[in-house]
């Protein structure tokens, strides 16, 4: 039998308002932060919350590289797009499309994969994903020609598409909230690595090797992957049974609208707890099928969520980062580093990734500190936590993006030392991270919702949105000149993205009570299934 790791008798519960939580605890219940544990674990050693930290953290490892694997992938070929336009005899900003449209892919592999991992389960379409991954990158690595190249990038990009749901969803399963804005901390510092692709890719040509290279690299990490993930990655879906210990019994009325929230209550002793899963069981490549799952209605409902404003939010932030700052340093610093008065060599046209890592790394000094942060502002709020409470670390991080984009856009317009690139990016990366973190932890917090549906609409969209903008990023710079698009009009689009930070801050729980009210939440709560809300 499993050991159970986690006390089943925490009080914590979210009040009438989605995203305000009680996590009061009494005495002798365990705690964090002086926090009652939310979500409430079952005793039953099969439940994800009482799985050991080795195993968690494993997991954790797992959908952060396949993070890192998909974004490299997907961005590392752009310091090819010189060379791709001379081989296969087309203008740059047709080359570029080899980045712009597995991009768009990159978003719509959620919409298809997503469900399937909500019907399928997550184990399967994670282990199936990796696959496509595979098999689309050892192509690339083979093509001889445009369209064939396309062919290529727009599969591996489809596959590992669903590597940026994947690690939300499975912090969500195994982890309480407590923990969760650290965890997804690790996630987004992994994904926002993978823009260090450029680096890798360009140091290979400076060694003297092809382009295919890369995509060889990459296939050999993805098998490695593939077999971790076999043997780390268990089914992580699962219907939770609670105890809730009223101080009051329910009635019927209040028996109901805990079922409307996926929370089904009974007593829970310890002659009922189930063994733990045998090892072979555990490694099966297949889980069971929710036939209730409905797979093109989650698709469908997905849409719905462009309508919560948390979310919407998430998606412009991530869109606008990707869209406007990642790929316009990607296309223009390695277009202006082999040009005078600079005249690298070509091989180190993708330096910049440097910048972002020194951006990432000085960011990973404060990991915890949403956690900590909300932790402490709940306990002054008599241990009633709101969704908000983690919002205020965005606010330097709020100036220091738009400086970023204004500090490279200038260097690029006027010639000035190489230095002026490297702290543009730095400093917009480092920003980035805080908004990719902490706007996705508030999105899930805040909103009672299939979370498969949330995460199939924030890819898609911010997919959408980077895409739409970077489609003709290239030529908008180049004809407009980098002072006016990245310095003027870039910088602003995202002081403007970012600011919104205040507003939720200020409004954020009204904002949540009165969307709570709306025919939109009311079809969300009546949706929902078991191990999707928070």
């Amino acid at each position: 039998m499993g050991a159970v790791r986690h006390d089943v008798h925490s009080h914590a519960h979210e009040e009438d308002v989605p995203g305000t939580v009680n996590l009061n605890a009494r005495e002798g219940e365990e705690t964090h932060y002086g926090q009652a544990l939310f979500p409430v674990p079952s005793s039953d050693p099969n439940d994800p919350l009482q799985w050991p930290a080795l195993k968690k953290h494993m997991i954790l490892l797992c959908c952060a590289l396949f993070s890192f694997l998909g974004n490299s992938a997907l961005i590392g070929p752009s310091t090819y797009i010189g060379l791709w336009s001379e081989v296969f005899q087309i203008d740059p900003n047709t080359a570029a499309g080899l980045i712009n449209y597995p991009n768009l892919a990159f978003g719509f592999g959620s919409l298809i994969l997503v469900p399937m991992y909500r019907k399928f389960g997550r184990r399967p379409i994670m282990l199936m994903s990796l696959v496509l991954y595979a098999v689309g990158v050892i192509w690339a690595s083979q093509c001889k020609s445009y369209a064939e190249l396309m062919g290529a990038r727009v599969l591996h990009a489809f596959g590992s598409g669903v590597c940026e749901a994947l690690p939300v969803q499975l912090v969500n399963d195994i982890f309480f909230i407590h923990e969760r804005g650290k965890k997804l901390g690790w996630y987004t510092v992994a994904l926002c690595l993978g823009a260090t692709g450029p680096m890798f890719s360009g140091f290979m040509l400076a060694a003297g090797y092809s382009w295919n290279l890369f995509f060889y690299v990459e296939f050999a990490f993805a098998m490695a992957l593939l077999i971790l993930a076999f043997f780390y990655v268990e089914e992580t879906r699962y219907v939770r049974k609670l105890v809730t210990p009223p101080s009051t019994p329910p009635n019927e009325t209040d028996l109901t609208t805990k079922e409307s929230h996926v929370t089904e209550h009974e007593n829970d002793s310890d002659s009922g707890i189930p063994p733990r899963k045998p090892l072979l069981e555990q490694l099966k490549p297949w889980s069971s099928i929710d036939h209730e799952s409905e797979f093109f209605m989650t698709i469908a409902r997905s849409f719905t969520y462009l309508l919560v404003p948390s979310t919407f939010w998430v998606i412009t932030t991530y869109g606008i980062y990707i869209g406007l700052s990642g790929f316009a340093f990607s296309f223009i610093f390695p277009l202006k580093i082999v040009a005078p008065p600079y005249s690298w060599s070509p091989t180190n046209a993708g330096l910049h990734a440097i910048a972002s890592i020194i951006g990432f790394g000085l960011a990973l000094i404060f990991l915890p500190a949403s956690d900590i942060l909300a932790a402490k502002l709940t306990k002054r709020n008599n241990g009633i936590r709101e969704a908000e409470m983690r919002l205020g670390i965005l606010l330097l991080p709020m100036i220091v993006a738009p400086i970023g984009q204004i500090t490279f856009g200038l260097t690029a317009e006027y010639d000035l030392h190489w230095l002026g690139y490297m702290f543009g990016v730095g400093l917009t990366q480092w920003a980035g991270y805080f908004y990719f973190t902490v706007t996705l932890a508030y999105a899930v917090d805040s909103y009672t919702a299939n979370l498969s549906e949330m995460l199939i609409i924030m890819n898609l969209g911010k997919q959408a949105i980077s895409f739409g903008l970077s489609i003709e990023v290239l030529n908008w710079i180049l004809n407009n000149g980098y002072a006016k698009v990245i310095a003027g009009a870039f910088a602003a689009v995202l002081f403007v993205n970012n600011v919104f930070v205040v507003v939720f801050m200020i409004w954020g729980k009204k904002i949540r009570v009165a969307t709570s009210k709306t025919w939109l939440a009311q079809l969300h709560r009546r949706t929902a299934v078991a191990g999707e809300t928070h």
